[in-house]
């Protein structure tokens, strides 16, 4: 109840939190198309390109004010990215190695520049480095408020262009054969991307962005096969993380929102790969094994009837031998088979019923189902 009072009436608190959830939002509808389209790289390669547009929009205005910097962030970086898609395009260099290419040479004149700003006798870096891992405990409520603004219009840009970006992440060729400008649609995408990269600037910074992008997507579809619930639920995760991350930040003392937040995310992607239904991996080794014990029950049962009709009149048999032919655990298949009906059986001794042979023989002729 602490938590929820500080979350609701502590300024900072509830204005950090505000501004993490409004990125998880936006960065986990966006991020579900950058995944699709197996463009994991994406979003690390636009959040470097946009630290040299807060250096240079910092020396042209010589103010740390927020849209001003955001603006160049978000300038650079869609230079970034429509550099990117010029190389891969005129030259026969693949699309990771050009986001790799964007991502070091973007970053690096980024650091140069704010190394520069620092030497400046009438300007100070101070403020500008944050961009780098974040800091958001500077976030106030003019900031929430900007980025709401724009986060809103990006998802209404989204679900206006829905039918065309669900194109472009599924069959671009057929939307190409059908008369869809492609290329203009995957800019106005990735333009989108960008955007949501530059508002997560101030909260995780140019190094964790990335994972702002890609892990709640990831995590979302480990959960669901159609479009729109894993955007719905990447957004989710993200309101998730976010909102967790800046409440364990403001618990910890000295413990900085941004990092905490990917940690939050990283946590969720975690149990996601691990327990979702359809590719968790503990649900996977549940039905592996499953499927081994069908296998064995299926062998198990044929061996027996076999075994059964070499005699002319139905009578126990050993369980001893059964093991010899059998190199599996056969005393706990002939409990599972005697549970089901299929074999009699006592401590040496087993003898398939009616209901057993009837069962072998249509796993003989149909499988085991």
């Amino acid at each position: 109840m602490t938590i929820l009072y500080e979350l609701l009436f502590d300024y900072t608190l509830r204005t950090v939190a505000l501004g993490a959830a409004v990125l998880g939002i936006l960065s986990g509808a966006l991020g579900s198309f950058a995944v699709l389209r197996k463009q994991s790289l994406l979003g690390d390669a636009i959040s470097h390109a946009a630290l040299p547009g807060v250096a240079i929009a910092f020396i042209i205005t010589l103010t740390k004010n927020p849209l001003a910097l955001l603006l160049g962030a978000a300038i650079t970086g869609w230079i970034g990215t429509l550099f990117m898609m010029l190389v891969t395009k005129t030259t026969r260099i693949k699309e990771d190695a050009a986001m790799g290419i964007v991502l070091s040479v973007f970053f690096g004149f980024g650091i140069v520049l704010l190394t520069y700003i620092q030497k400046l006798p009438t300007a100070s870096q101070s403020g500008l480095s944050t961009f780098l891992f974040g800091n958001a405990s500077t976030i106030i409520q003019s900031d929430v408020i900007i980025m709401a603004v724009i986060g809103i219009i990006s998802l209404f840009l989204l679900f206006l262009l829905w039918k065309e970006f669900k194109i472009l992440s599924f069959d671009p060729d057929y939307g190409q054969t059908i008369g869809f400008p492609m290329r203009a649609i995957e800019i106005c995408l990735t333009t989108l991307i960008v955007i949501a990269i530059v508002v997560g600037l101030q909260t995780v910074g140019v190094v964790l962005m990335s994972a702002m992008i890609i892990a709640p997507a990831s995590a979302a579809r480990q959960w669901t096969d159609k479009l729109g619930m894993m955007v719905l639920i990447a957004s989710l995760f993200g309101v998730l993380s976010g909102v967790t991350g800046a409440v364990t930040s403001s618990l910890v003392p000295n413990l900085p929102t941004g990092p905490t937040i990917v940690l939050a995310i990283s946590v969720i992607v975690g149990i996601s790969l691990a327990l979702a239904p359809h590719r968790g991996i503990v649900w996977e080794w549940i039905r592996a094994k499953s499927h081994r014990r069908k296998i064995n029950i299926a062998r198990t049962l044929m061996i027996m009837h076999r075994l059964t009709e070499s005699h002319t009149v139905p009578r126990p048999h050993e369980i001893a031998a059964l093991q010899e032919l059998l190199p599996t655990n056969i005393h706990k298949t002939l409990r599972i088979c005697n549970r089901m009906g299929w074999v009699l059986l006592d401590r040496t001794r087993w003898m398939l019923t009616s209901q057993g042979i009837k069962e072998a023989i249509r796993i003989e002729r149909e499988g085991f189902s």
